[in-house]
């Protein structure tokens, strides 16, 4: 019973600090988070333990695929080659270089370990990037090239991590074999999510009449898709965020605008709450790796976070920019692939590059670091990891997400 009162109280907590968030004008991830850092030094308030797999299942399908379905397919199709920039190329560029600095920075961090640290902050966020964004008045491609960054990036940062966990418990990282099995995610994911699409949209146009069955399939069939992903080895992420789009274009052809409404009614509810908890359990795990982690130490793997922070954003701020040059130069010399709307002005190119924040996805999978090796001894510097990782997380979205509303209404003409 114990359990269930802890989460009643969370829910509680959620609401109210969601509805002071919107008096205040803070973005409310924010004030959830330091709330749930708040709750979690309560003396009396049992450790609370977060399964990885159950976030993953729980909470990444519902999240994705309302993300995919409520995006523009047209423009995301226009600005398919900013995304697949920031989600592919910028995941393993920044895996790369917090590897780098970690490695020659913090005592005892070995090529591998800082591999692992990498993947793990390498992928923006989802969630994060929408719940701060939300509202701000940014321009319909910016929204959509963050929403899509956040999409895909999550298959390529697991596919970096599950790489550099194997290195560290001892098996031989081959580049060729990292590659296919990363295309074989990648398509295998593409593969599924088209499948259960066409065969959603089979079955909704013969049930559609039938509301409460249409949207009970809707709220079923992501959960159902991510698991037959993970299932047969290849991206859950991939999967859902393709039934996503898939349905969205559906959506327009089959159902009433009255069924339309009734049908995001209910998504909003589901996804406000889902929000709310990812972002009040990011803050409760702070004290948990706190209190386990060595007090003499603690100041110094802030300063540790704050200097990866600090890389994270610098690679992302140069990687835009550059991205954004040589869109503009494809376009001058008339490539048909470079198109005019794909274009970045220098707004939106500021905006996408401060928008980079980590959260519940980097947390899941620090969380979900193996205690011990393959010999049975303790996986080494694992406190260390996920201690760096909740920082940056914190740094990120309180930093970051703090200015980016300011940086907004800099950036936008009066």
């Amino acid at each position: 019973m114990e359990n269930y009162s802890i989460v009643i109280f969370i829910l509680v907590v959620m609401i109210g600090l969601s509805a002071v968030a919107d008096k205040i004008k803070i973005p409310y991830p924010i004030l959830l988070i330091v709330a749930g850092i708040a709750v979690g030094f309560i003396p009396s308030l049992p450790a609370i333990d977060i399964n990885p797999d159950i976030i993953f299942l729980i909470f990444l399908p519902p999240l994705l695929y309302d993300a995919a379905f409520n995006i523009s397919f047209k423009e995301f199709k226009t600005n398919i080659s900013t995304i697949s920039t920031l989600s592919i190329t910028l995941v393993f560029l920044t895996t790369i270089w917090i590897a780098v600095v970690a490695h020659y920075m913090i005592p005892n961090m070995t090529w591998p370990l800082s591999f692992v640290l990498g993947a793990i902050l390498s992928a923006t966020d989802a969630v994060a990037a929408m719940s701060i964004t939300k509202g701000l008045g940014l321009s319909h491609k910016a929204n959509t090239i963050l929403e899509g960054e956040s999409l895909v990036n999550d298959a390529s940062a697991l596919v970096a991590y599950r790489f550099a966990v194997a290195a560290v418990t001892g098996t031989a990282f081959v580049f060729w074999k990292a590659s296919l099995t990363f295309v074989a995610l990648m398509a295998g994911g593409l593969l599924i999510g088209v499948i259960m699409a066409k065969t959603l949209e089979f079955i909704i146009k013969r049930i559609h009449n039938n509301r409460l069955a249409t949207i009970g399939l809707m709220l079923l069939t992501p959960f159902v898709t991510y698991l037959i992903a993970e299932e047969v080895h290849v991206s859950g992420v991939i999967a859902v965020v393709i039934l996503g789009l898939g349905i969205s274009r559906l959506s327009n052809q089959v159902f009433p605008e009255e069924f339309k409404k009734q049908s995001k009614n209910i998504w909003d509810i589901i996804i406000f709450l889902l929000n709310g908890l990812i972002f009040i359990l990011i803050g409760l795990q702070f004290p948990y790796i706190y209190k386990s982690f060595n007090t003499n130490d603690i100041f110094l793997y802030i300063g540790y976070s704050f200097v990866i922070t600090i890389v994270a954003l610098l690679i992302r701020i140069v990687r835009v920019f550059l991205h954004r040059f040589s869109l503009q130069k494809a376009f001058n010399k008339g490539r048909k692939n470079a198109k005019e709307e794909a274009l970045l002005d220098l707004r939106d190119s500021l905006i996408i590059s401060w928008s980079g924040m980590r959260g519940i996805v980097s947390l899941a999978i620090a969380i979900g670091l193996p205690a011990t090796l393959l010999d049975g001894s303790a996986f080494p510097q694992r406190n260390a990891i996920i201690f760096i990782s909740i920082v940056v997380v914190l740094f990120t979205l309180i930093g970051q997400g703090l200015t980016l509303p300011w940086l907004v209404r800099k950036l936008t003409p009066k």
